[in-house]
This record gives C-alpha cells, structure tokens and sequence, in this order.
C-alpha cells in the first residue's frame, strides 16, 4: 500500500521530484531520466512508469535558467533511451515466443493473445507500433508482442525508431514551450491526469467500438 501511495505521489508531483533531483544531482539527472524511459520501455514488469508526464516535466524543467538541463540533449538522449528498452523488450518476446506457443502461457501472456496481436498487426500494419508509442502500458507490450509475433525485425525497427522521435520529440517540446505557464505550475496534477487520459482515449475509442458492434440492433 505504502509503495503505491508513493509512486501516485511520485506521478502526480513529477515535476517537484525532478526539480529536486536537477538541484541535488545537476547532469546526472540525465542518467535517471534515461533509466527511467529505459525501464518503462524494455522491462516488461515494469510498465506503470510515468513516461509521458516524465517527457512533459523534463521539458519544463529543461527550459528554465535555474540548472544545468538543456533540451537539446534530453530530446536525442530519451529517444536513444526508448529505442534501447524497445530492442530489449523485442528479443526478450523473440526468445519467449516461442515458448509461449509451446506452453500456452508465460507470466500474463497467453498463446491466444500473440495470436490476437498478430491479425491487428495484419490488419493496421507497422503503424501500430507508432500508436502504441503513446498509449501508457501499451507501449510496454507493444515490443514484446512484436518480438514474440511474427512482425520481422526490419519493418519493426524503422516504425519503433519513427515512433520514438515523434514521441519523445512531441511530448518533450510540449513541456519546454507550456510547462512553465503558471496555470500549468499551478495545476500540475491536472495536466498529468490529462496527458493519461489523452494517450488512453484511443483504447476507450476502440473497446466502445467493439461494444457497439456487438450490441443487437
């Protein structure tokens, strides 16, 4: 419970944490930043991570006087981040998938679900994975399922790589320009619970989509 009410606390005062960190830890604060997208990305365990409102209140913090952050390194540098955790989250279902096929089920991942995985990934092909980028948990997913699938390498690594700047480039440079704004200081908490609820909209979208298509006329 105590773990919990901290990591809602460190979600939701993001932008405190960092400017502590900037203060007590100056440029090392880069490698936290990395480790942190690194994590969300390439360990499957761990997708509970706060990787859009971290790119927000990196940016943010990257376009203030008072430390040592630039924006012109924490763009390139979480981008490197991200495509690392991917590739590690890549081979880890490459490895896995196998198997997961042969045993029906590893940890939550069922045979079924690769299936599954694999029709979307037919039928809306590799700009799933650039979706994906921006759905909170799903991005975590998303590599491992590709590995695990039958997506070849080639065609994943170059949507991951476009999914990635677009991604880190977008968010991050959101944070720069509006997050210093006073309303946005102010009202911190509220703009993390919006970043959440725009990257899930598009699953809301999808599963109301499905209940409709079921319901009788």
């Amino acid at each position: 419970m105590e773990l919990i009410k901290s990591l809602l606390d460190f979600l939701l005062h993001l932008d405190r944490y960092l400017d502590a960190w900037a203060n007590n830890y100056g440029i090392l604060l880069y490698a936290i930043l990395f480790l942190i997208v690194f994590t969300e990305t390439g360990l499957i365990v761990m997708p509970l991570l706060p990787g859009d409102s971290l790119l927000f209140a990196a940016g943010a913090l990257a376009a203030r006087d008072t430390n040592e952050l630039r924006v012109e390194v924490i763009i390139p540098l979480l981008i490197v981040a991200a495509l690392s955790g991917d590739n590690v989250n890549y081979i880890v279902g490459k490895f896995l998938g196998n198997q997961i096929k042969m045993r029906e089920r590893i940890l939550f991942f069922k045979r079924e679900y690769i299936s599954e995985t694999e029709k979307f990934y037919g039928k809306y092909g590799g700009r799933t994975v650039i979706i994906a980028r921006f759905i909170p948990i799903v991005r975590t997913i998303a590599p491992f399922v590709a590995g695990a699938g039958s997506m070849n390498y080639g065609t994943y690594i170059k949507f991951c790589i476009m999914g990635a700047v677009l991604w880190v480039t977008s968010i991050t440079l959101l944070g720069y320009f509006f997050g210093n704004f006073p309303i946005v200081q102010k009202n911190f908490e509220l703009v993390v619970f919006g970043i959440i609820g725009l990257s899930v909209m598009p699953i809301l979208v999808e599963v109301l989509k499905k209940r409709l298509r079921r319901t009788p006329a």
